[in-house]
């Protein structure tokens, strides 16, 4: 069995280098990234926040036989060089990584992108990180939950959709923002680490125009700490399911 690189995240078909980034690969964006409902019309997509283009990547592998374009994003310088080397290391070319705060981004643009996707920042400002950069990419300072929610109501076309990941407990909190904005909740899988332990993760996905909700749930782990068949099955075309590549 050949040894993982170090300093990142060794996929089946690529690998995401993070060790230059301030936020890491995590469990988080990896479902988000295999979980997010595409269609064979998907012609552009933004993800906002990319940090080391794990979730940009992730819908690059799925949509290859499309013709379409990723837009990644980061207000991060050393995020957005990470993220340009691993999509120069990848073997998917239709990702594009810019350095932008995403509220001055297309700011002459409406209606653009056929799919949005972020795993945003999502603590209020506390205590200061000694970090800068990873406070943030984790802090809501950095982009709150009314610029995304607006930034997102400009660029999403009129039958695109908006997905997220965002822990359980805030998740409603925003379904209400952006159902007061006229983004409806379309689909939502609640997420348990294991079926002992509370929900703890919702992956969302908005549409501008009203789609039947579908509701389901994911449990990650079994009682004895091995994947369920469930998470492996979501998984499955990114995962080596190895014990020495783990993740958060």
């Amino acid at each position: 069995m050949s040894s993982l690189k170090k300093g990142g995240f060794t996929f089946k078909r690529f690998f995401v280098g993070h060790d230059k980034s301030p936020m890491k690969v995590t469990t988080d964006s990896c479902l988000l990234g295999a979980w997010v409902p595409i269609n064979p019309k998907i012609e552009s997509v933004l993800d906002i926040g990319t940090g080391c283009g794990i979730i940009a990547l992730m819908l690059a592998q799925r949509l290859e036989h499309q013709c379409c374009q990723i837009d990644a994003v980061d207000i991060d310088n050393n995020a957005t060089k990470q993220c340009q080397e691993n999509i120069q290391q990848s073997p998917f070319k239709q990702v594009r990584s810019y350095l932008s705060d995403i509220n001055q981004f297309k700011q002459d643009v409406t209606d653009y992108y056929d799919l949005i996707i972020t795993n945003p920042p999502y603590f209020q400002p506390a205590v200061n990180c000694r970090d800068q950069p990873r406070q943030l990419a984790r802090y809501t300072e950095s982009l709150n939950f009314e610029q995304l929610i607006f930034t997102v109501k400009r660029l999403l076309k009129s039958e695109g959709k908006f997905c997220l990941v965002l822990p359980y407990h805030i998740a409603d909190t925003f379904k209400y923002m952006c159902e007061a904005n006229q983004l409806l909740m379309a689909q939502r899988l609640n997420v348990r680490y294991m079926m002992t332990r509370p929900i703890s993760l919702s992956l969302m996905c908005f549409t501008k125009q009203y789609e039947p909700s579908v509701y389901s749930e994911l449990c990650m782990r079994n009682n004895d700490g091995s994947y369920t068949n469930d998470f492996r099955k979501l998984l499955t075309d990114f995962y080596l399911f190895r014990s020495k590549n783990k993740i958060d």
